[in-house]
This record gives C-alpha cells, sequence and structure tokens, in this order.
C-alpha cells in the first residue's frame, strides 16, 4: 500500500483547479468557479468548485467530494489508483508500506490493462515504421493514403503482423498475465485455449482518454479485403466504454476550445486527415449514433458541433441520430454533407485545407430544419405521416428548454411553421405540452431528499415566519452548520493570548449538544483531533477516512448561492475590504447557535409550567427568568456586533 508519508505529500501538493479543469471547462464566479457537471445531464451549471477549500460541490445531483474522489468517480479509479495519478502528475515518488500477496494481486490488475495497451502500442509502432513487413503492407498504403509519418507519429499508429502470434509472445514473453489478455482485445483464446493475435495484418489505431492514456484500439484491414470485416474494436472493459470515446478527443481539446466549435466526423482516417491538414479541433463519433456522455465531452469546450457527414443516405441518417440530446445539453447545431460520395477524409485531400474549410463555412445546414425537410421528403402526401412529423418535431423543438435559448426557439416555431403549413399558434401549444410533460415526468422521478437540496437554509428570516416545524428544523440545523463552518475555516486562528478561536467555541457550546447526530459527530472529531494536538481544517479533514464526515464537511463548506459582483462596490464603500472579520464571523456564529437553543429551552420550559404543580411552578418560573436573561444579553450582543 502506499505509505501516509507518501499520501501526506500528494494532497499537500493537489490543487482541484488543475486536477477538476483537465475534465470540466470551468468559469469564475465571484470566489469559485462554475461549470457544467460531468456527473449529470444538465443546461444550467451547478457544478461549483471551491479553489480556498479544494472541494467541488454539484447543486443538482448532489455529488461532492475532493480532488481525490473527482478522480475516483470521473475516471473510474480506485483509491490507490488515484493518488498514483496525481504522484505522476505531481512527480512525487510512491513509498510502499509491506501488503499481502492478495492487495498486491488486486493493485496490479487494477493497473495491468493500461499497463498492456501502452506495451502494444509501442509494439505496433515498432512494427509499423521499423520491420520490413510493416514497412512494405501498411506504412506505404498509409502513405498511398496521404498521411505523412509525423502524423502516424502523432497519432501513434502502428501495424500487427500476419503471423499468428507474434504480439501474444511478446505479451508473454515480457510477463503479462495470459487471463488478463483475452479481455484487452489484442489477443483471442480458441478452444483448445491457444491464446493467438485478434489484429492479425491490420493497421491498428490505439485511442486515448482525456488524459492520453490508451484505453484501446482500433484494427482496420489494408485496402479492400473480404477477410473479415473492415474494423475491429477493442471489447468493453473496465477502462474501454464505448459510449463514452469521442476518437481523438485528446489531441482537439485545446483547438475546440480556441476555436469555439468542435467538427464531428465518422472515421478514424477522418480525424488524422484533417489534423494534417492543420484542421484540429475534430473529433470522431465511429460511426454510431451520438450519445449523451460523447456530448457532454463535447460541452466541455464549446456550445457548437458542426457535423461533417457523407453525403448518401446513410450519412444523413447517421447524422440525425442524437439530434435530440445535443438539443438537450444546449448545443448549437449544424449540419454539412460532404458531396460526389466523398467523406472527410478523400475530401480535404482532394480540395486542400483552405477550400474544406471555406466549403465547411458556407455549406452549414441549421440541423433541425434539415431533419423538417428531410421528414417532410419521406412522409409526402401521406396525411397521417405528416401529422406524426408535426408531432416529431413540436418534441424536438421542446428540448430546447433553456432560458437564454427562448428566443430562438420561437424563431424555429415560426420557421418550422411556415414548412409545415400549420397555424404558429398551434404548433407553440403543441411545443408547450412536451415540455409540460416532460417537466412532469421528471418532478414525479425526483425524490424528496433530492428535491431539498434546492431550499435555501433559512438564516436571517423573522422568527414569527418560522412557525411550522419543517422550518424550525431546517434553520436549527442551519445554525449548527455555521458553528462547524466557523470552526473548520477560522478554529485554528488565535481567540486571545490564552485562546485559539476553537477553544472558546468548545468553551462556549459546552452546555449544548446538536440536534444532528451527524453534526455532533463532526463537532467530536474536529475536538477529538484537536486536542490530539494535531490541526484539523476544512482541507486536513477532507481526507478523512469516515465518508461521511469527508461529505459532511463539503455540504458545509459550500453554499449554492453565489454573492453578486456588485457585492465587491459594496463591501468597498462600507471600506471593510481585506480586512479580516473571523472574529465577528465566529462571535455572530455562536451567539445565533445559542439563542437558537435557548429559545427551545423557553419553549420547552413553557411547557413544562402549563402542567407544573406550585411547587414546581415556582422552580420552572425561576428557570424561565433565568433563560430570559440569558436571551436578552445575547440579543443585546448580537444588535450590537459591528465589524472594526
Amino acid at each position: 500500500m502506499i505509505s501516509p508519508n507518501t499520501i501526506q505529500q500528494i494532497t499537500s501538493r493537489i490543487d482541484i483547479m488543475d486536477i477538476v479543469g483537465e475534465f470540466v471547462k470551468l468559469k469564475k464566479r465571484g470566489t469559485n468557479y462554475l461549470g457544467l457537471c460531468p456527473f449529470h445531464n444538465e443546461k444550467t451549471p451547478s457544478f461549483t468548485v471551491s479553489p480556498a477549500k479544494e472541494i467541488f460541490k454539484c447543486f443538482g445531483c448532489g455529488k461532492s467530494g475532493n480532488s481525490i474522489t473527482f478522480l475516483m468517480e470521473h475516471e473510474k479509479y480506485s483509491y490507490v489508483e488515484a493518488l498514483r495519478w496525481l504522484a505522476a502528475r505531481y512527480n512525487i515518488e510512491v513509498e510502499e508500506t509491506e501488503v499481502s500477496a492478495e492487495q498486491k494481486q488486486v493493485q496490479q490488475t487494477a493497473e495491468s490493462l493500461f499497463i498492456i495497451n501502452s506495451f502494444a502500442q509501442q509494439f505496433f509502432s515498432e512494427q509499423l515504421f521499423k520491420s520490413e513487413e510493416g514497412r512494405a503492407n501498411a506504412l506505404s498504403y498509409l502513405q498511398e493514403r496521404g498521411f505523412r509519418e509525423a502524423i502516424m507519429q502523432k497519432f501513434q499508429l502502428g501495424y500487427n503482423p500476419e503471423s499468428r502470434d507474434t504480439l501474444t509472445k511478446a505479451l508473454l514473453a515480457n510477463q503479462f498475465n495470459p487471463e488478463l489478455l483475452p479481455r484487452t482485445g489484442l489477443v483471442a483464446q480458441r478452444n483448445n485455449n491457444e491464446l493467438v493475435d485478434n489484429y492479425r495484418g491490420r493497421i491498428i489505431f490505439p485511442i486515448h482518454n482525456n488524459t492520453g492514456k490508451i484505453i484501446g484500439f482500433g484494427a482496420r484491414v489494408i485496402g479492400k479485403s473480404d477477410r473479415g470485416p473492415k474494423y475491429i474494436n477493442t471489447p468493453e472493459n473496465e477502462i474501454y466504454i464505448k459510449s463514452k470515446i469521442l476518437y481523438g478527443s485528446y489531441f482537439a481539446r485545446m483547438a475546440i476550445d480556441k476555436a469555439d466549435e468542435c467538427l464531428l466526423v465518422e472515421g478514424y482516417t477522418d480525424v488524422i486527415s484533417l489534423h494534417q491538414a492543420g484542421i484540429e479541433n475534430v473529433v470522431a463519433s465511429g460511426g454510431t449514433s451520438l450519445t449523451t456522455d460523447q456530448i457532454r465531452i463535447i460541452k466541455k469546450y464549446t456550445n457548437n458541433l458542426t457535423i461533417i457527414y457523407d453525403g448518401d443516405n446513410a450519412g444523413v441518417k447517421a447524422a440525425l441520430r442524437g439530434l435530440d440530446m445535443a438539443l438537450e445539453e444546449g448545443l448549437n447545431v449544424r449540419l454539412v454533407l460532404i458531396p460526389d460520395n466523398e467523406d472527410p477524409d478523400s475530401y480535404v485531400n482532394k480540395v486542400g485545407a483552405q477550400a474544406f474549410n471555406e466549403f465547411v463555412a458556407s455549406s452549414k445546414k441549421d440541423f433541425i430544419l434539415f431533419q423538417l425537410e428531410v421528414m417532410l421528403k419521406e412522409a409526402g402526401t401521406d396525411v397521417t405521416r405528416k401529422s406524426s412529423v408535426v408531432n416529431q418535431i413540436a418534441e424536438t423543438l421542446s428540448k430546447i428548454n433553456k432560458a437564454e435559448d427562448f428566443t430562438r426557439q420561437q424563431d424555429y416555431i415560426r420557421q418550422c411553421a411556415g414548412l409545415l403549413r400549420i397555424d404558429e399558434a398551434g404548433l407553440t401549444n403543441l411545443v408547450n405540452k412536451y415540455k409540460r410533460d416532460r417537466i412532469s415526468k421528471e418532478e414525479k422521478k425526483l425524490p424528496f431528499d433530492d428535491a431539498s437540496q434546492f431550499m435555501q437554509d433559512p438564516v436571517g428570516q423573522p422568527e414569527d415566519v418560522l412557525n411550522e416545524t419543517s422550518s424550525m428544523l431546517l434553520q436549527d440545523e442551519a445554525h449548527e452548520k455555521n458553528v462547524l463552518r466557523v470552526l473548520l475555516e477560522y478554529g485554528l486562528r488565535v481567540w486571545d493570548e490564552h485562546r485559539n478561536m476553537a477553544d472558546y467555541i468548545f468553551e462556549e457550546l459546552e452546555q449544548f449538544h446538536f440536534d444532528n447526530p451527524q453534526l455532533e459527530q463532526l463537532f467530536d472529531e474536529y475536538r477529538n483531533l484537536y486536542n490530539r494536538g494535531l490541526e484539523p481544517s476544512t482541507k486536513t479533514m477532507l481526507y478523512h477516512e469516515n465518508e461521511n464526515i469527508r461529505n459532511l464537511i463539503i455540504n458545509i463548506s459550500v453554499s449554492p448561492h453565489e454573492l453578486s459582483q456588485k457585492w465587491d462596490e459594496v463591501m468597498e464603500n462600507m471600506n471593510i475590504v481585506n480586512r479580516d472579520v473571523s472574529r465577528q464571523d465566529v462571535l455572530m456564529s455562536v451567539n445565533y447557535y445559542k439563542l437558537r437553543k435557548i429559545k427551545k429551552m423557553i419553549e420547552e420550559n413553557q411547557r413544562d409550567i402549563e402542567h407544573a404543580s406550585y411547587d414546581d411552578f415556582k422552580k420552572l418560573h425561576e428557570v424561565h427568568l433565568h433563560l430570559k436573561e440569558i436571551e436578552k444579553e445575547l440579543t443585546r450582543q448580537l444588535g450590537t456586533v459591528i465589524i472594526k
């Protein structure tokens, strides 16, 4: 296992913006950063990253965590794999503690697929560029297709020899586990348990994930051949999930972001040819219909998607698949159909990069209107089929549901109503019906716990408004969370010459307890760590071994409500910018907490008075007066707290 010293080095070096920014496009919003959540489909950003607190939180789906848990969730790494990934990124040497043989085997298995793929890629490249067979069969073919060696090296192309088991022998000779080899797709197992190469005599296209690691391969026959399918792809396994992959995305990320447009093509060679021509903002779907995960990869970098497919019927149908999902994600989709039975690969080689770019710019079709034209052409004069087209296009338009896209949606309704020769108001009503139906279905699926996270904590609302039990409970919990927030944030700062702020909070809350047992557990754990001479804080406790404590810290530390940018001006006018307000924050948080507890004690005491005997009444009345004095003093302190 990885040593505690190494883990400490890793956690001290982590920059959450560096890690999360690798996978999510983030924009600054106040002190935090905001982006589209990579864990669920959303149109409006609710994924928040706090650089100061080193945490992320999605207020849509509820996922939260630190840099390590982000990698575990997003990349499907184990805890150890995530640590190793971070260690490699920050050039930290990993120290190992003694582990059992069983633990060591689990660790090796988790890493083996990546290692096998990396070895295979180097083997294939060597065969392509250095072996006589590879140069004669594969390299010459690729050169005839117009591919230069530099672009082949960039995409790490390779060749698997014709012989039965050249790669297999190399893998076994390097001590790779023979039981894992068939899961990579590189090797096939025959009935007699014989292991043989699966991609014999084929050109190899490595497939990379967003961090550049090789997760699988595509193997293409050379030229036209009747021997098996044109392409063989890696079977799905622990690291290769086809629906979550866009070929070339690792090489295209920066170019897509810079151009603010993603070009989507079908095949590997389309991507490589366009890159060679200097058109680098391009990825391939592999000829399958777009999936939500693929669309979200694009959405990380741009809202503008241009689909470039062959102009034949198959190309048109392939292009139209996935349209509704793209609209739901808020993408602006355009379509370009390559003419004369060409594909992007052959067309860019035929006309050159400049003419190709000019053709794409001048030939972009609006995706929705093009889809409608295709459907109307297929429907012809059939009234029933035309009615079906009306419903289909209305359902499609209903998925343009972002508030900022309202004008765009209305313009589509006007144009589609004209093409359909129907009343515009009628189409609007139908679109709204589909929208209401979808919202109704989504609300029915939303559990109460999920819905409650969108409620704002009612801190600061007038007491007489919060009469219902649920509101009271929410307010009590809000004050408890707020005390824990200031404890985590300021606990190690100095309160006076004898105490830290944590000492002050412990003393003030000594006679009280938390109503929420989980919050009580976090408070006790902080106090335990503090009393042991450690230095607990939001950042250090983010890596606590108890997952419940980690999640509580994140929920306490991140708020879904951001300050207006105007707030900076207000603070400046109050002449308190850049001043330390931690003392006032702690004082007010503790006093509000105590005031809530005292009010509850007064209410409980009053209920006891109503049923008390004469002797008990006298004692309870004295308690009442004492509690009211405390309440009065706390109210006075809260009323006179100013920021100095």
